[in-house]
């Protein structure tokens, strides 16, 4: 799956395995179909010139009923193999699916933790899943008929010249017609529009889900979906796509409907020239064969249309899974080390994002000593999350190394290194499970009476009291919703029951009224005691008492030391206490005076 150069259709196949010879049997399955398919034309043909031969008297014809029941029988054995055809493709092109599906999720695993900070999951089941149930039509359905369409216009180009070339000359310029009508379509400027399409359907079905969460905003404030620009613009950019190409279509699709439709149109003159001047019975059984052929041509043009669509929605889904396949898997040690303590130490680390333009970090090294709580504060976008992940290897640095126990965490052993951190984000992710599932997921192997410890250490005691089942009560569908604070202290919880000797917090108050904040700082202490801690805060009454204080601002460690200390420097970090300061005092009411 990862050769572009490697047509989407090799490449599909390429995924079927040992299925590959079950669509190869339905491909010749339905070609076997589409010829025998084609022998109940012959047989009317036949009964036609006999009955036609005995006109008027019938009463001693013979060989009627041979031609029916040999029509019958071919068309029976047609739709046979036809079915059989489909029985191969259908369950090579379910296997097929499946492995494309396995291929795609066993490469996601590989891939850095922070990819899947950058991708939802409902972003990832809809690519990996939808695309792969995608070429399922194209095997199970679509490669046979192609099979059929390739082999019955050779049968269907010597059965037109059989009879009466004249009339088999006129049926395949309409065909040949058809066919460039068809390619007008779909081909210049068209050539892209699936993949416009696509594109323009799931831009706007993600604006569509955002505007759906702004409902209350919107409702709120008395607006229409015109305010929601996003939203608005996607709709009227698919509009204008659909519309364009529609409008494009019209000479096309016209064209090519009175190709396919329109033989009787030169057929009947046809016929009525030939018959005025040669053996008016020889015609009329001529024509009989071609009326009813004309129609099978017709469909056979119409398939080769719809296989050309679904061979584009299959280029096209293997291209929206190359999103995935493309992305470089974590690269792991050929044998991992342990480390060697609790320090953390980077050294001239320069990181950028994947398709950023300037790096999130440059050139920041610091170090944090076994038992320290170090504090990363500074403006928006300075790098302190950044920074953060590159511990656990979320994402791997581009130059310079991020050590853990002295060692680069590149060549340490990825459990062994997940063992040695544990996280609390603020934004609090929880399994649709019991709370003792919840908070055990962090130690699988942790007793009950482990989980209570860790849940009472994180001032979870009342959250437990409150709910019905207690610690078996389920969060989440069909189950209890916890706010924010409430959530934080579970999650708080897990880390605790972790109990890993590096202890990363990225931000974890923010969402917190003031009586779960302070449970979860009474929480952050029986986390954090004899950690190594890397603490990310915006509130900088929490982190006053830090060991050491980085401020980092563009990417970079403008300032580096103990609260007092930055404080008479009287730089960026001065700036931003007073500013904390400030926004602290404030109350909502009016000024004296005022």
């Amino acid at each position: 799956m990862k050769e572009n150069k490697q047509s989407s259709l090799g490449r599909i196949l390429g995924c079927a395995g040992g299925h590959r010879r079950l669509t190869a049997l339905g491909c010749l399955l339905s070609a076997l179909s589409a010829v025998l398919g084609l022998v109940p034309y012959v047989c009317v043909w036949l009964a036609a010139r006999t009955a036609l031969a005995a006109w008027p008297d019938l009463s001693g014809v013979t060989g009627l009923e041979r031609w029916g029941w040999t029509a019958v029988w071919f068309a029976v054995g047609s739709i046979a193999l036809y079915f059989a055809a489909l029985m191969c493709t259908h369950l090579a092109a379910f296997r097929t699916a499946r492995n494309i599906r396995k291929a795609a999720m066993a490469h996601v695993l590989t891939l850095p933790l922070g990819f899947f900070t950058g991708n939802q999951s409902g972003r990832l089941r809809k690519l990996i899943d939808d695309n792969a149930g995608l070429t399922e039509d194209l095997l199970a359905h679509k490669l046979p008929d192609l099979a059929g369409t390739v082999v019955t216009p050779i049968a269907a180009i010597v059965m037109l010249f059989l009879f009466d070339w004249r009339m088999g000359l006129l049926c395949l310029l309409t065909m040949v017609l058809a066919l460039l009508s068809m390619c007008m379509m779909m081909g210049g400027k068209n050539a892209g529009f699936f993949h416009r399409y696509q594109r323009e359907i799931e831009r706007m079905s993600g604006e569509a889900v955002e505007y759906v969460r702004g409902i209350p905003v919107v409702k709120m404030f008395q607006q229409t979906v015109y305010s929601f620009k996003a939203f608005y613009a996607a709709i009227q950019d698919y509009s204008a796509l659909a519309s364009q190409y529609a409008m494009s279509c019209r000479v096309g699709q016209t064209c090519f409907l009175t190709a396919i439709n329109g033989t009787f149109a030169l057929l009947i003159p046809a016929g009525l020239l030939l018959a005025s001047a040669g053996d008016a019975r020889a015609v009329l059984v001529n024509f009989i064969f071609y009326a009813l052929f004309a129609p099978a041509c017709g469909a056979m043009i119409n398939r080769i249309m719809y296989m050309s669509e679904a061979v584009m929605e299959a280029s096209e889904a293997m291209g929206r899974l190359d999103e995935i396949m493309g992305r470089r898997p974590m690269e792991q040690p050929q044998a991992g080390r342990r480390p060697q303590s609790a320090a953390v130490d980077f050294d001239h680390v320069t990181f950028t994002y994947p398709g950023g333009d300037r790096p999130a970090l440059e050139d920041v090294s610091f170090s944090v000593r076994p038992g320290q709580v170090a504090a990363l504060v500074g403006p928006s976008g300075g790098g302190k999350t950044t920074a953060a992940s590159l511990i656990p290897r979320f994402w791997d640095v581009d130059s310079g190394k991020v050590l853990v126990g002295g060692t680069d965490v590149r060549a340490l052993d990825e459990k062994a290194l997940m063992d040695q951190v544990a996280f609390v984000f603020q934004d609090t992710r929880l399994f649709k499970q019991s709370l003792l599932e919840n908070i055990r997921s962090a130690r699988p192997g942790a007793t009950r009476e482990q989980v209570l410890a860790a849940a009472h250490a994180a001032q979870c005691d009342n959250i437990l009291e409150k709910l019905p089942d207690g610690l078996d009560t389920v969060v989440g569908a069909k189950g209890v919703y916890l706010s924010g604070g409430e959530a934080q202290r579970i999650a708080l919880a897990r880390a605790i029951l972790k109990d890993a000797p590096i202890v990363v917090l990225d931000e974890a108050t923010a969402f917190a009224d003031p009586e779960n904040e302070l449970q979860i700082q009474r929480a952050f202490e029986a986390l954090t005691r004899g950690k190594t801690v890397l603490m990310i805060a915006h509130r900088l009454s929490t982190v006053r008492n830090a060991d050491s204080i980085l401020v980092l601002s563009d990417g970079r460690v403008v300032e580096q030391g103990a609260h007092a200390a930055l404080l008479e420097r009287g730089g960026l970090y001065a700036a931003m206490w007073a500013d904390y300061q400030r926004s602290a005092q404030w109350k909502v009411g009016r000024e004296e005076g005022v």
